[in-house]
């Protein structure tokens, strides 16, 4: 395969990848449930734990699934777009997601903070070691109730992973999205220093 096809077809990935992280499930289900915008309910956040918080564990749930869907139908379609690169149309198909979650074109880039998505192709990119990156960002929000430090942990463990298992292509990718992942979730982190930032739920101690 030449470098400039290589090139191409990682960019046809990540905009397919993209596409399909445009669909807001959150959306979806909030006017479905409550007939307003995710954007009217709670913080805004079109993502599962605004739309649990506010609209039920039902709600949540189908907001959860959803996103995973998306980002495994996304893994999925880039495979068989470019089978030439193996799971490199995985990384560059998911990661288009996250973008296209994030900032959604239709939605004048108004998106969500990326968890479920990310966690949802880091277990499809990373099988056995992505489970264990999300799992330890969930055992951080079970000790301490606070989902920003989860969804950044989780993608910062991803990093050095990603880089042992596939070089460093991976591990720069991987480092760009948590670079996003923290930006995204900074006002909460500077939230929980100062004392101030809910928790989703409050942990047994």
């Amino acid at each position: 395969m030449s470098w400039g096809y290589g090139v191409f077809l990682r960019l046809l990935c990540l905009a397919a990848g993209y596409l399909f992280g445009c669909f807001l499930t959150a959306e979806v289900v909030a006017r479905c449930t409550a007939g307003e915008s995710a954007r009217q309910i709670g913080s805004g956040n079109p993502g599962m734990a605004n739309i649990m918080t506010h609209l039920g564990k039902r709600a949540g749930l189908l907001v959860l699934a959803g996103d995973v869907l998306k980002t495994a139908a996304a893994c999925w379609f880039c495979w068989q777009l470019a089978p030439e690169l193996r799971l490199t149309a995985l990384l560059y198909g998911g990661f288009g997601a996250v973008l296209g979650h994030n900032w959604p074109f239709w939605n004048h880039g108004h998106g969500g903070k990326g968890v479920a998505v990310t966690c949802a192709w880091l277990m499809l990119y990373l099988p056995v070691t992505g489970v264990l990156c999300c799992l330890a960002g969930g055992i951080a929000v079970l000790l301490t109730g606070y989902l920003p430090l989860g969804a950044v942990l989780i993608a910062a463990l991803a990093v050095p992973v990603g880089w042992l298992q596939y070089g460093g292509e991976a591990g720069a990718l991987l480092l760009f999205n948590a670079g996003i992942m923290l930006t995204r979730h900074w006002p909460g982190l500077v939230r929980m220093y100062r004392g101030e930032e809910p928790q989703f739920f409050h942990p047994k101690h």
